[in-house]
């Protein structure tokens, strides 16, 4: 895993250019309580800067592993985003082939496969809709097609209901 002191974070990219803000983000989730808002720092700035509207950038693999290392911390603690956030880069960089670099490789592709076992640390506690979304996107994208994730994150309640009835009718 990169570490949050390494210099190498200033030649990687965010959507807003070099990534030499992203280990404060990153340093910030050790000590903020979760939060159901998406407007909650340090949350937005780590969703706009590194899953900005589908995309995805060399500094979001080096961040993954640092999300995945406090969900691992807490499992039973931690909000649904330590699940999402790992979730949607793996399907933006399968869906725009975007290239992990070498060096980021090994810790990124190591963080995506503990999801599911983080998710069973999870399970003790109650899940709200969201939670239940990112896990299940979660445990698919480490499993399965990008497409189930996919599909498992944006599975809401209505949206459940709606795809039975598509389904019961097909």
């Amino acid at each position: 895993m990169l570490s949050l002191d390494s210099a190498r974070w200033a030649d990687l990219r965010t959507a807003y250019g070099a990534a030499a803000d992203v280990p404060d983000m990153l340093r910030a989730l050790q000590s903020v309580p979760n939060s159901d808002d998406y407007q909650d720092e340090p949350w937005f700035s780590i969703w706009s800067a590194l899953a900005h509207q589908g995309d995805v950038y060399s500094a979001s693999f080096a961040a993954v592993p640092h999300v995945v290392n406090v969900l691992a911390a807490a499992p039973d603690r931690a909000g649904f985003d330590y699940f999402a956030f790992p979730t949607v880069v793996e399907i933006c960089r399968q869906r725009t082939a975007e290239a992990i670099p070498d060096d980021l490789r090994e810790a990124y592709t190591a963080a995506i496969a503990q999801l599911p076992r983080l998710a069973a640390a999870a399970a003790d506690r109650p899940w709200d809709e969201p939670m239940l979304q990112s896990v299940l996107g979660a445990v698919a994208v480490a499993k399965g097609p990008v497409e189930v994730a996919e599909a498992a994150s944006e599975l809401t309640l209505d949206v459940a209901q709606d795809f039975l009835v598509w389904f019961a009718e097909r």
